[in-house]
């Protein structure tokens, strides 16, 4: 009778271990400082949370204010990774526009943890306290608002897209998208239905794409094929965002 051979799996070497250990550390971070603010988060909750002691975590980030920038730079690259992959895609420019505002739907309803983040560096912004605004500005959001109107502008070219400014029709998409989650606590107010529940979410996203595919295209048929299209090729992913729309705000980010 022969022994079965044995597999092992290979190690992790110390570089994956510590790559690791602060991705943990980040995803930890980003939690903390989007439900607590800046102020309010606390290094000790962070190192509990991540599965390492105080001082690893001072280790990998030499204080608090250094952890909340790297916090910050890292779901901004996140952000800037997935718009970007849907703009540089290979549908028309149409399609592409529609992709991109409902991968915006969809970070804002998946991610909240970014949209708290960018509240408070807002507000210090506003009240003219040192932010992270400045360099995420040059580094994400420029880039991404340049190639989003390069692709409207390409597509009013082709004759796809109504010759409208193409700002304009940005503004009206993220803007809707935006004004829904903030208004939501409002809205619970004035209508019956909570316009977080999952079912209202739901047909919120359908709405919005569809929407815009009876307003923007010079083809309105055309404009609701790929509208259902879009819809119908991404599923609608997983969030939270009663955590961050709800009830809950970050005191940083509390007038």
């Amino acid at each position: 009778m022969t022994n079965a051979p044995t597999f092992r799996l290979p190690q992790r070497t110390q570089a994956e271990r510590a790559d690791e250990t602060r991705a943990r550390i980040l995803a930890a971070a980003i939690r903390q400082f989007s439900r607590e603010g800046l102020s309010g988060a606390r290094t000790e909750q962070i190192a509990k949370d991540a599965g390492v002691n105080k001082a690893l975590l001072y280790y990998y980030f030499q204080g608090k204010e250094a952890l909340y920038a790297a916090a910050l730079e890292e779901v901004a690259d996140r952000v800037r990774a997935s718009s970007m992959a849907v703009l540089e895609g290979s549908a028309t420019a149409g399609e592409r526009f529609l992709r991109s505002a409902l991968n915006h739907f969809d970070r804002v309803y998946s991610n909240p943890g970014f949209q708290s983040l960018m509240q408070q560096e807002m507000i210090r912004l506003h009240r003219g306290e040192e932010n992270a605004l400045t360099t995420l500005a040059e580094k994400v959001f420029k880039p991404l608002v340049a190639r989003m109107r390069g692709v409207l502008a390409e597509g009013i070219v082709s004759g796809e897209l109504i010759a409208v400014d193409p700002s304009q029709i940005q503004l009206a998409a993220l803007g809707a998208n935006v004004f829904y989650f903030l208004s939501a606590p409002l809205m619970r107010l004035i209508e019956k239905d909570d316009p977080l529940e999952h079912s209202a979410l739901k047909s919120r996203r359908s709405t919005a794409i569809e929407y815009l595919g009876q307003t923007i295209f010079v083809d309105r048929e055309h404009g609701a094929q790929l509208a259902a299209k879009v819809l119908a090729a991404t599923p609608m992913p997983v969030g939270d965002v009663e955590m961050f729309y709800g009830a809950r705000m970050p005191k940083d980010a509390r007038l």
